[in-house]
């Protein structure tokens, strides 16, 4: 019997693993708190701090003393899901109607994203380094009746990165940083499959890690004493996630009680789902109008078109498995994207200084493949910033984002057992997200 509801499911399971961390779903790019408060419009060119070892290394060699930095941000998303539809149509007793369940919406917790920087400038020209960042990480949850959750309803992925650096200074205008990245990623995910003789859902669940290496490298270049411009190449990075897939539930056709039609697919299988993340170069200029004004602008380029597919590949199952979904393929065509940002800070006095931004980020999404595990569109962000500085030793920064989301169609079809069971999920997101961020800067 060849069918490909199993095989679809898994493979919008397990590819979610990938499409949720690199969308970073309702991420604000928190590496640095300094640079949220201007949208990270000078992320590549403003080196104010010890950040900069991830927003451009070769931005370490401004700083003229030891520093260490340390962190936190917290990002509090909302979402409104409006004129949802879902239907059935099954020629395995169930008849056809309405897929039951709700919409509540607000599927993303409150979340934390940690950092910590150190610098060390060695003289006039050398400096080295260590970052450890979170560059990707969130958890999607739906309520445990979602309509939509045979497209995915629960996913969790965190990446944790650190970086090593070192950077050099060849003269009063050009300096150059380099830094490998050792990249932690983690993940699990879950999807409802509908009964197709049972009277409830079985269950797929994928999880899966990996580590695997990058780099970031980086030129700075000033112009005059006032006015720089910063360029970062940040790798691709491929990984090859290696977990497993566990199936569950009591539908007998799914199981073993449905004689020599049954799949026995119950149970845990190996599975590696290969991945890379693309690359992406930051260019930004920062210029100190006077004393009090500094004005940053900046554009990123990310070459999300390298995720055309998923593929999954699963190991363990009987032959009757094995044949129908041994690999797996799921279709993502993402697209290239650019985002860009323009920010401004103002020095009121020696202990304080504002700042503000405004950034636009394209969604590498499109609306034939866009599920509910990354209902994002195109972003407009708005940033806040202070900075205090007590002595001259010590940085406090604040800083507060608030990005709004196009409204964002879902519509979603898919077809199980040769066609003989088929569902449809429609929905329209209007996504929110609310971010805070706080760090500490210490300079020896």
């Amino acid at each position: 019997m060849k069918t490909t509801w199993l095989k679809t499911a898994i493979a919008i399971a397990a590819g979610a693993l990938s499409t949720q961390a690199l969308a970073a779903g309702f991420a604000l790019n928190e590496q640095s708190i300094s640079g949220m408060g201007t949208s990270f419009a000078g992320r590549s060119s403003a080196a104010d701090d010890a950040t900069t070892l991830f927003g451009n290394p070769a931005g370490m060699s401004r700083l003229k003393r030891e520093e260490v930095s340390f962190g936190m941000a917290a990002i509090h998303a909302k979402t409104d899901i409006k004129h949802n539809s879902a239907s059935y149509g099954s020629r395995l007793g169930r008849g056809s109607g309405t897929t039951s369940g709700s919409n509540d919406g607000d599927m993303v917790p409150t979340t934390a994203v940690p950092m910590g920087y150190y610098v060390k400038p060695l003289d006039d020209k050398w400096a080295i380094g260590v970052g450890i960042y979170v560059p990707f990480g969130l958890i999607t949850d739906y309520e445990g009746g979602f309509q939509g959750r045979y497209f995915g309803d629960y996913s969790e992925v965190r990446v944790i990165t650190v970086q090593p650096t070192v950077s050099y200074r060849f003269n009063e205008k050009l300096s150059i940083g380099f830094g490998p990245t050792i990249n932690r990623i983690d993940g699990k995910l879950e999807s409802a499959v509908p009964p197709l003789m049972g009277a409830s859902d079985s269950r797929v669940k994928i999880e899966g890690d990996d580590t695997a290496l990058g780099f970031n490298v980086g030129v700075l270049y000033e112009f005059t004493p006032h006015t720089r411009a910063g360029i970062t190449y940040r790798s691709k990075v491929e990984y090859k996630l290696e977990g497993d897939t566990t199936i569950s539930g009591d539908d007998p056709l799914i199981g073993v009680g449905a004689g020599p039609l049954s799949l026995d697919a119950y149970g845990k299988y190996d599975a590696t789902l290969d991945l890379d993340t693309p690359e992406s170069i930051d260019l930004s200029v920062t210029h100190e109008l006077d004393e009090k004004w500094t004005l940053y602008a900046g554009a990123m380029f990310t070459r999300w078109s390298r995720l055309k597919s998923i593929v999954v590949e699963n190991e363990g199952m009987g032959p009757a498995a094995a044949a129908n979904f041994g690999t797996i393929a799921e279709e993502q065509d993402w697209h290239d994207t650019w985002s860009y940002a323009i920010g401004a800070a103002y020095k009121l006095n020696k202990q304080w200084t504002l700042r503000t931004g405004l950034a636009f980020d394209q969604s590498p999404t499109n609306n034939t493949h866009r599920s509910p595990r990354i209902p994002t569109g195109d972003r407009t962000a708005v940033s806040f910033g202070l900075a205090w500085n007590p002595t001259d030793d010590v940085t406090v920064d604040l800083a507060y984002s608030y990005l709004w989301e196009e409204d964002t169609k879902i519509r979603q079809n898919k077809s199980y057992a040769n066609g003989a069971v088929q569902e449809s999920y429609s929905s329209t997101y209007e996504n929110s997200a609310h971010g805070f961020g706080a760090a500490l800067s210490y300079r020896f």
